[in-house]
């Protein structure tokens, strides 16, 4: 049912898609407690309330524009975007050890994947969402010429693995809470996050070049601008620390239009089995005790 709403919906104009969206957007907020509550929160931990009435509007328009990126004519959206240092991609690109692409919930982050795509073969991780009839949708649309899914599992690792070794570039949301095991806690805007590690560990395969990457949603729905910004940070370090540089490497791009992240998203919460974090606190400071 949800595959035929949104071919429909694709068919409408982005600005009218980002219009209706911004409405959705204020109701959302005005019947949900929690959502608001969440948003209101995370950006004032953040430093970001000023923002709150745009990020409100922004919210709304990421959940209407999503039949559009997802349903309609890969040509159709690709008018709608344009890329922001591609330059950067090409020479690394050149290089041939392979990118790791970290796109967080910032702007389109729909987008960005099948931008990308349009130039080079990619492979993104996928995780399946939890309600089946959604499956086909997001499957179908994110599965699109010169873009694979790798599942969001051990055999998704693997594929990652082989797809750098290859020199090819791979995706993934550095901010997505991870499963239990998977994470470690490390600072997020001040608190801690359970926060996933494998970005690092595969940067590390082969000497593949990280690059972070989102898509800004243009006013008045003009389309998006996909920038490529380089991270030169140095990974040397343990799987905490790492994951405290990436953290903080995502903390600078989202200060870049703090309005356009997803505030909504329950990005502190403690995964099923993950321990709290005060335990790795306490692991880390005696760990610095006996050496």
């Amino acid at each position: 049912m949800l595959v035929p709403i949104f071919r429909f919906l694709s068919i409408f104009p982005l600005p009218v898609l980002h219009a209706v969206g911004t409405v959705l957007g204020w109701v959302i907020y005005a019947i949900s407690p929690s959502y608001r509550r969440r948003m209101r929160d995370n950006m004032q931990r953040a430093g970001f309330s000023q923002h709150l009435h745009a990020a409100v509007s922004e919210a709304g328009k990421s959940v209407m524009e999503l039949p559009f990126i997802w349903c309609a004519p890969a040509e159709r959206v690709a008018r709608h975007a344009t890329l922001d240092n591609w330059a950067l991609v090409e020479r690394a690109l050149e290089h041939g050890r392979g990118i790791v692409f970290l796109t967080p919930h910032l702007g389109c982050f729909e987008i960005v994947a099948q931008q990308v795509a349009l130039h080079t073969p990619l492979t993104v991780m996928y995780r399946p969402p939890k309600r089946a009839a959604l499956k086909p949708l997001i499957e179908g649309a994110r599965a699109r010429k010169n873009l694979m899914l790798a599942p969001a599992n051990m055999s998704g690792v693997r594929i990652f693995a082989k797809c750098l070794k290859k020199g090819q570039p791979i995706g993934l949301l550095p901010d997505q809470v991870p499963q239990e095991g998977d994470g470690v806690w490390a600072d997020f805007f001040g608190r801690p996050a359970y926060t996933m590690t494998l970005p690092a560990k595969l940067a590390q395969m082969g000497g593949a070049e990280i690059i972070i990457t989102y898509a800004e949603r243009l006013p008045g729905g003009r389309g998006y601008c996909v920038h490529f910004v380089p991270f030169t940070a140095s990974l040397d370090c343990n799987s905490a620390e790492q994951a405290r540089i990436i953290n903080a490497a995502m903390e600078q791009l989202i200060a870049r239009d703090p309005a356009q992240y997803l505030w909504s998203y329950n990005r502190y919460k403690v995964p099923r089995g993950a321990p709290p974090p005060d335990s790795q606190a306490g692991a880390t400071a005696a760990g610095k005790e006996s050496s």
